[in-house]
Order: structure tokens, then sequence, then C-alpha cells
């Protein structure tokens, strides 16, 4: 197996990251174990082309987020603590600002530039009440809910200003609607008036009463049953089932392409 060693000298250290940091940020923001820049351009300069996306899972003070920008490279980082607050977002914004000189900025040749945008994990849809029964968490409103529920369902988030049951859509058609009421066979009678034989509705409620007979325009599935169905709980891994795909035949005869030349 190739072997190297790569030398402070050659690729900074845990002090030199700690001084890079210092004139970013106050003292009182100092990271126990920040990378120096340099070593973070070695691996990207190794691993990736200008343009690519790099992505940091564990995002830390961001020092690979204000690499992979200085040097041209998409990015893409996560962190739950409270560092981005406190670093990540002050650190970039100075990047872009031009406002950070230390680390590449030199070697890199960055002049400024760019942005990034922000995003908050939303707190999880169900929680359980003190009996342990799944109920909808109370911090989401109804429009959060029905955003999530629809994306859950396939649904496009397109709520209507003048039908209260058009929430969303999957098609010019088909149409999905997001309650916590319980409803009742009288109101799911006028719904059903309502959405016509043309139109069908996938109705997302916390209980339902219907007779029989049902009505053929309308789906109708309980929340959360029907969330908790569509995630995984409990699992100690959660890794991807990935399959070999079959390797696609080669054609026998060339085929045109859309630009100049024929294809093998």
């Amino acid at each position: 197996m190739p072997e190297s060693i790569w030398f402070g000298h050659d690729v900074g250290t845990t002090r030199e990251a700690t001084g890079e940091l210092a004139t970013l940020l106050p003292q009182e923001q100092n990271f126990a174990t920040p990378k120096p820049e340099r070593l973070i351009q070695r691996i990207v300069h190794i691993a990736t082309n200008p343009g690519d996306l790099v992505l940091d899972s564990f995002a830390g003070s961001g020092t690979t987020g204000a690499v992979a920008h200085k040097m041209g490279r998409r990015w893409i980082m996560v962190e739950l603590g409270e560092h981005c607050h406190t670093h990540i977002i002050p650190r970039l914004k100075k990047v872009i600002d031009c406002e950070d000189s230390g680390g590449i900025t030199e070697a890199a040749g960055w002049k400024g530039g760019g942005g990034f945008r922000y995003y908050r994990i939303a707190p999880s849809l169900l929680q359980k009440d003190k009996w342990g029964n799944w109920i909808i968490n109370k911090e989401y409103n109804a429009p959060m809910l029905a955003a999530a529920v629809c994306k859950l369902e396939g649904f496009t988030y397109e709520p209507s200003d003048s039908v209260y049951w058009m929430h969303g859509k999957s098609t010019e058609n088909d149409f999905i609607y997001v309650t916590t009421a319980h409803l009742t066979h009288e109101q799911l009678t006028l719904l059903s008036d309502e959405v016509g034989s043309k139109r069908t509705l996938l109705v997302m409620c916390t209980a339902f009463r219907s007779r029989s007979g049902g009505f053929p325009n309308l789906t109708i599935k309980k929340i959360p049953n029907t969330v908790l169905a569509k995630c995984e709980w409990g699992h100690d891994d959660y890794s991807l089932q990935i399959e070999n795909l079959p390797i696609a035949e080669k054609p026998q005869k060339k085929q045109p392409l859309l630009f100049d030349g024929e294809a093998e």
C-alpha cells in the first residue's frame, strides 16, 4: 500500500489553525480542535476539481467549507451543535466578504464573493405523549404539518387561497387535504361532493367515521399511523440496501447521436 507522511511545516498544525480562527472570531469562541486550512487544501486538491461538491458531515468550526469556497468548490456542511451560529456562519461571511486574510487566502488568490444558504432541521413530526402514544408534535402548526405530510406522500405543497381542502397536488386532478380533525361521515360526504367526479383527493386526518359504501373520489388515511408506516424507527443501522443494477447491453446497431457523429 502506498504511504506518505504530511509534516506540519507542509500542511499546518492545530496551533496554526487556532491562530487562524483567533483572527476571525472572538477569543471566547476558541474551538478545541480546529484543522489547519493548508491540510484541508491538500485533501481537497487531491480529491476534487474546481466546481465539485465537497461534503463535511461534522462541520465543527467550518474549516472545510471555508477552504472549499476559497478553492472554487461548492460545499455542504452539516452541524447539529451551536458551532453553526458561533463559528461557521460568521466565518463564512468573512470569507465571502474577503475579510479573512489568513489561512490559504493568499495562496488560493481568493478575492471574496459567492454565498450560501442556511437550513435548520425541522423538529420531529411525531412525539409520544405521557401515556406512550404517538401524537403530532405540538411545535407543528397547520401549514408546517400540511407541508410535511405532502412531502411524505409525494405531493407538491401548494395550498389554495380559495379551496380549504387543496393543500397540495400530485397531478392537475389529484389533491391532498391534511387536517387534525376527526371527520364524520357527513363531513366526508360534503367533501366528496365538492371534489366531484373528475378529481381525486387524499384525505389525511387523525380519525374518521364512514358508513359502508365509501367515496370513490376519496382516499382516507390516518395520522400518525400513515407517518409511522412510512418511516423506520428504533434501528441501530439505517444503511440503505442497494442492489447491483444490471449492466445495459451494448447496442448491436449504430445509433445516431443528438449532435455530430455516431455512437459505437
